[in-house]
């Protein structure tokens, strides 16, 4: 067992409709590329996250402050790589799913995506993912490796765990990658498409995956990968804000503390993940059954 009980959960709904927004450390960077570093983040997330420079009230008017409201299930201890690793994650987020909680995973590198979503594929039948990213992800290997942070959503299409996936932000993608997007028929909205009004529309349960280098560096400079030219951060929110359909999980990842003095990214994720909760609880899932 990787979770400690979870508090003050909702009783007598299911898990997979009405959840308590739960956060999930997950602190691994062992499938990274260039630089380590992203398995330090959750701690600092939470740190911004509970800083008292700031309130726990989201945009929308959610007090994340309220008894229950926003549930912590600690860190995954996540001590080797590969499939070991890989497995913990899938088990923590599939307990957490059970026990009554919708998960806000905190990584660690991109690589976790796949694991969680093959857990939370278990309880939606239909799903789509909207995933925020620089890089589409979408490598069939990476130096080698099927399971680097360069591949997720490779994995993810190839195992049929989603029905439909949208990216918003991409602008650095290679021959390889729009090959691989042609052929799983992936919704991309590069920042070109961004700039001249495409917007995701999703009709399933949706899980988010935010790799915070979809901002732009002048935003978010605590990253292992940066490219400018990206998401503003009232464009990022705006499309959450946006959302008409479930949010049943998300993760927010590849935030690297050592390339943060500042600590201005880490208030950006702290950020994410208040609004990212706020919305999973003005979400109902009527269609769930």
């Amino acid at each position: 067992m990787y979770l400690p009980p979870l508090p003050n959960l909702f009783s007598g709904m299911s898990s997979a409709v009405r959840g308590t927004p739960t956060l999930l450390g997950l602190p691994y960077d062992a499938s990274s590329s260039f630089l380590k570093g992203t398995a330090a983040a959750p701690p600092l997330i939470r740190q911004a996250l509970h800083s008292p420079a700031g309130n726990p009230w989201t945009e929308t008017g959610v007090d994340l402050g309220a008894d229950g409201a926003l549930g912590d299930a600690g860190d995954v201890p996540l001590g080797t790589a590969g499939a070991d690793a890989r497995t913990k994650i899938e088990e923590a987020v599939r307990t957490l799913l059970e026990s009554g909680g919708r998960p806000i995973a905190l990584g660690g590198d991109h690589s976790v995506t796949y694991p969680i979503v093959r857990a939370v594929r278990w309880f939606h039948p239909q799903l789509s993912i909207l995933h925020f990213d620089a890089h589409p992800d979408l490598y069939p290997e990476f130096e080698g490796d099927r399971y680097s942070h360069a591949c997720p959503f490779a994995r993810i299409m190839e195992e049929r765990l989603a029905d439909r996936l949208a990216q918003v932000g991409i602008r650095t993608s290679t021959a390889v990658q729009r090959a691989e997007a042609k052929r799983y028929g992936v919704e991309v909205i590069d920042m070109r498409a961004w700039v001249a009004g495409r917007r995701p529309e999703l009709r399933a349960p949706v899980y988010v995956s935010i790799d915070i280098d979809a901002f732009d560096p002048a935003f978010a400079p605590g990253v292992s990968h940066r490219e400018p030219g990206g998401l503003t951060v009232r464009e990022g929110l705006a499309v959450l804000h946006a959302l008409t359909v479930p949010l049943v999980g998300a993760d927010i990842v590849e935030f690297n503390p050592a390339q943060d003095p500042s600590g201005m990214t880490a208030t950006l994720c702290a950020k994410l993940v208040k609004e990212v909760a706020g919305k999973m609880m003005s979400s109902v899932d009527s269609s769930a059954g």
